[in-house]
C-alpha cells in the first residue's frame, strides 16, 4: 500500500488574498497533518480493507468540512462579508477528496468500504 502525498494545488492558494501568507500556510499545515493521519491509518492496518476503513473515516470528515464551508458562502455573503476564505477552504476539501480517490490501491476498497457503512446503517441501496 502506498503512501499518500496529499499538497495544496497552486490555483487554491492563487485565490487566497496576496498578503495573506498565514491562510497558505494553515492550509499546507492542515493538509500536512491530513497525510500524516492518513498515512498512520495504512501503516497500521493490518490488511487494505481495514486501511481503506480508515481512510473513509477521512472521506466522512473531509466531506462534512465541504458541506460546513459551502454554507458559510451565502450566509458571508448575506452579511455583505468576502466569502473568499469559506471558497478557498470548500475547494481545498473537494480536492483532497479527489486526491484520495485517485489512489489506485484505494479505489475498490474504498467503494465496497463506503457501500458496507450504508448498509450496516441500516440504509438499503433502494431507498438511495
Amino acid at each position: 500500500m502506498d503512501e499518500f502525498d496529499l499538497g495544496v494545488p497552486r490555483q487554491i492558494l492563487e485565490s487566497l488574498p496576496e498578503d495573506d501568507e498565514a491562510a497558505r500556510q494553515d492550509m499546507q499545515r492542515a493538509v500536512a497533518g491530513l497525510e500524516a493521519r492518513l498515512n498512520e491509518a495504512v501503516e497500521t492496518a493490518e490488511t487494505e480493507r481495514e486501511a481503506a476503513s480508515g481512510v473513509a473515516d477521512g472521506l466522512e470528515r473531509l466531506e462534512e468540512q465541504l458541506e460546513q464551508y459551502d454554507e458559510f458562502v451565502p450566509e458571508l455573503r448575506a452579511w455583505g462579508q468576502s466569502p473568499i476564505y469559506a471558497i478557498a477552504w470548500r475547494n481545498l476539501q473537494a480536492d483532497l477528496i479527489m486526491q484520495i480517490q485517485d489512489v489506485d490501491w484505494l479505489a475498490g476498497h474504498l467503494d465496497r468500504e463506503r457501500t458496507y457503512r450504508t448498509v450496516d446503517d441500516g440504509i438499503r441501496l433502494s431507498d438511495i
